[in-house]
């Protein structure tokens, strides 16, 4: 047997062997514009998971992390960190229960891995869709979100005369996957189409519904398996909460601190509708939400998408990160030539971040652009773990941050909405995360960290796509090189916070319906349906829509099960950070210094808990009932949602 500090660099190893295999995978599966490639690398993820099987129920592995956790004291701090969440890993596979029982743990995760592959390929295949017949029923300029149908009506009078008059009808066929469905709902004034297409795009794919039962079921065996009450439960313990009850005393608090706003939001909106459709006692849908919100933030604010979107050309936003990175870190981004073969699409960048004295610190893939066939929405993706190789090497990094940004002009002139500059902000929050870490281990490199922590840096670097005096570095307009008027910015930041308790609100919503469904369940079960319908009449200010499963495609639920709180955990350590923090000077040195030496460069590898009070001193967390839970009141300032 090896000595405990080679036993812990050697899983390290063997971890960071199968991460690269099945990192590189993920990525490949999801972004690669060959079908071919993506089969393969469908293939040997579900290899790999097989293999992870293997390992992760290894008993001669596991007895060697056992005997390193024991011999603590012979290890770095870290060192020992790394032998105990290995343990608890191997634990979390089920290595520590009586064959029968590890059987069927295996095939529980066998089972839950295929069921969540199957949720997102249901998502996929069928986004439903509405047919409006006359085409002219949809606003002009969102035709090109439709295919043009055709509606053949036979004529009456001639009918009578015994021949036939059939006369062709305009359509639009409107898919109602979620893009196109906000600019439907968001720019159709007919209250019919939006009904119709609301009601469509919450109650598709159907099949999930049957997916979801079984995945819960799946999940709630797991977890008594292995010994937990629940499958929140079980997801949770390990993290900064610690227990389903600390998160959802949370959530009712926060939901109870945003109610009277939310419900004041509501009225607002009631009586903007009243006022534009001049009758009295008219009802608020939720079909009505987007359009009627849109609708007053666009008058309240003279705030025009394509205004904004010309301050915003994508080229100029990626001068932005690197105006962020020079400020803050005294670092560059160089454009570096790839190999042949290395690149998956001509659009792809490869990117070194670079410091003066430092050298290089790691590398990033930009992805940006969509394109048939890619994963839908905006991510990053780990490829390599940084890693201490020896006193004097280290393995660098390697991310890549992967979106889908749009436009009919070329590439080079897409220009970005500023909900786009805010979610490429925090994916590039993600990547620094990685990119800046510098841990002994692989396991505990740059966002490997527990899940209601992992969203903070993310939800941080929002706040910078937001401050004019951020914005003025590099948002010009793209044809004159005017720098975006103050104005402009104060406008689209009052159009933000316009309906900030409702957004919040929704947030909340998600979040209990993750904790119920995946919560200790009954013995005579409601419906996933029946359950959401419940929470949303208790915990919105919005009736729930009968036939509606909105469920069935809130992602989420796979990739967070039972862990979606932790977006509204990050959301509050961010609002606490920028406050003390980075307000008063956004883009000094100094905070730079303090955000990378006190949180990013350290991955996992220390507390989070003990991370963020040194970094952002006391009052940005609390302990309740064995867990630790986010101070709010940053957060919830921001949003005047507290009372004067």
């Amino acid at each position: 047997m090896p000595s405990s500090a080679e036993i812990i660099r050697s899983m390290d190893e063997i971890s960071d062997t199968v991460c690269s295999v099945i990192d590189s995978a993920e990525l490949c599966r999801h972004t690669h514009p060959d079908r071919e490639f993506v089969e393969e690398a469908n293939k040997a993820s579900m290899r790999m998971n097989e293999y992870l099987h293997y390992l992760n129920t290894n008993h001669k592995l596991y007895a060697a992390v056992k005997k390193a956790e024991q011999d603590g004291h012979l290890l770095s701090r870290e060192a020992h960190r790394a032998a105990h969440h290995l343990r608890l890993d191997f634990e979390k596979g089920g290595i520590h229960l009586s064959s029968d029982k590890l059987d069927r743990v295996n095939q529980l995760n066998i089972d839950i891995f295929r069921l969540c592959r199957e949720f997102g390929e249901n998502i996929s295949i069928d986004p439903g869709h509405v047919d409006v017949f006359p085409a002219s029923r949809i606003p002009k300029h969102i035709h090109h979100l439709g295919t043009s149908i055709d509606h053949v009506t036979s004529g009456i009078s001639t009918r009578l005369l015994g021949s036939s008059n059939n006369v062709k009808q305009k359509g639009l066929r409107i898919t109602t996957e979620p893009r196109t469905l906000v600019s439907v709902l968001q720019w159709t004034p007919d209250d019919e189409v939006r009904k119709m297409a609301y009601i469509k795009g919450n109650s598709v794919p159907h099949a999930n519904l049957e997916v979801l039962d079984k995945l819960i079921a799946a999940r709630h065996e797991l977890a008594q398996i292995m010994g937990f009450r629940s499958y929140a439960d079980f997801m949770v313990k390990q993290n900064l909460a610690s227990s389903p009850e600390v998160v959802t005393s949370f959530l009712c608090e926060m939901s109870k601190m945003v109610r009277p706003k939310a419900d004041k939001e509501f009225e607002m909106i009631m009586n903007f509708k009243r006022e534009k459709c001049g009758q009295e006692c008219v009802a608020l849908e939720p079909w009505d939400e987007t359009y009627y919100t849109a609708m007053m933030k666009g008058s309240a604010h003279s705030l025009d998408s394509s205004i904004v979107a010309s301050y915003f050309a994508l080229p100029q936003c990626i001068e932005g990160l690197k105006v962020l990175l020079k400020s803050l870190f005294g670092a560059t981004f160089d454009n570096v030539p790839m190999a042949p073969g290395e690149s998956w699409h001509p659009d792809v960048l490869k990117m070194c971040l670079h410091h003066p004295e430092e050298g290089e610190l790691g590398y990033l893939y930009l992805d940006l652009y969509t394109r048939k066939g890619k994963y839908p929405g905006c991510a990053n993706f780990a490829i390599k773990g940084g890693r201490r190789l020896s006193e004097s090497e280290y393995q660098l990094p390697v991310v890549a941050l992967v979106c889908n940004f749009s436009g009919s002009l070329s590439p080079s002139l897409v220009r970005l909405n500023h909900w786009e500059v805010e979610t490429l902000f925090h994916e590039f929050g993600h990547a620094l995360h990685s990119l800046l870490s510098r841990t002994d281990y692989q396991h505990f490199s740059g966002t490997r960290v527990v899940l209601d922590f992992a969203e903070t840096p993310s939800n941080l670097f929002e706040y910078y796509a937001w401050d004019y005096r951020v914005l003025r570095t590099f948002a010009k307009h793209y044809s004159t090189g005017e720098v975006i008027p103050e104005k402009l910015v104060n406008s689209i930041q009052g159009a933000r916070d316009m309906f900030a308790a409702t957004e919040l609100q929704r947030q909340v919503f998600y979040a209990l319906v993750d904790q119920t469904l995946f919560g200790e369940q009954s013995s005579s079960p409601k419906s996933t349906s029946s359950v959401v319908a419940d929470l949303k009449r208790e915990y919105t200010s919005w009736k729930h829509v009968e036939g509606t499963h909105w469920e069935v495609r809130f992602n989420h639920l796979i990739n967070y099960g039972a862990g979606y709180y932790s977006y509204l955990y990050a959301r509050c350590f961010a609002a606490t950070i920028w406050k003390k923090l980075c307000q008063d000077d956004p883009l000094s040195l100094n905070t730079g210094t303090a955000l990378r030496t006190k949180l990013l460069q350290h991955g996992g590898a220390k507390d989070p808990s003990e991370m963020l009070n040194d970094l952002a001193g006391g009052g940005i967390l609390k302990h309740c009932n064995g867990g630790v839970v986010p101070d709010m009141t940053s957060f919830l300032e921001e949003f005047k949602v507290l009372k004067d």
